[in-house]
């Protein structure tokens, strides 16, 4: 489970250095790829497998299935991080989630998210009210 907020720094050659509380789980291979609000995920190669299987499940006829798996994998980039525990993350994805130098890294369960700084500091402010007033229906049975 990935737990935590880190902040490390995009290098100039676009690559990161994955927190080392995560490397040892994402040693054997990462997927990256879009996520929702503008930020990045990055699955280990295990977990992004087993959602690619729930993709592939759905009928062909449900047409929000299919979008999702359109942008879902057409923007996944797969490979091992390096010996210092390094990324490269595609001009693309940088783009999409606009992505500067400095960088908000934060575990989310069975993902890791990566966000640009400033990003997530606005999400954060704007979505911590909703999360304090949260009553019910996030989990079953509530906590």
């Amino acid at each position: 489970m990935f737990l935590g907020t880190h902040t490390p720094r995009l290098d100039e050659k676009g690559r990161l250095i994955l927190p080392a509380k995560f490397r040892d789980e994402l040693a054997g291979g990462v997927v990256i790829t879009k996520g929702q609000e503008h930020c990045l995920y990055v699955f280990p190669t295990t977990e992004f497998q087993r959602i690619a299987n729930q993709l592939r499940d759905q009928p062909m006829t449900h047409k929000a299935a299919r979008a999702y798996s359109r942008v879902f994998f057409a923007s996944a980039h797969d490979e091992v991080p390096d010996k210092q525990g390094r990324v490269t993350i595609p001009v693309h994805l940088r783009e999409y989630a606009g992505l500067g130098r400095d960088l908000v890294v934060i575990g989310a369960s069975s993902r890791v998210e990566i966000w640009d700084k400033q990003a997530w500091e606005t999400y954060l402010s704007d979505s911590e009210g909703d999360f304090a007033d949260i009553e019910q229906g996030v989990l079953p049975g509530g906590l």
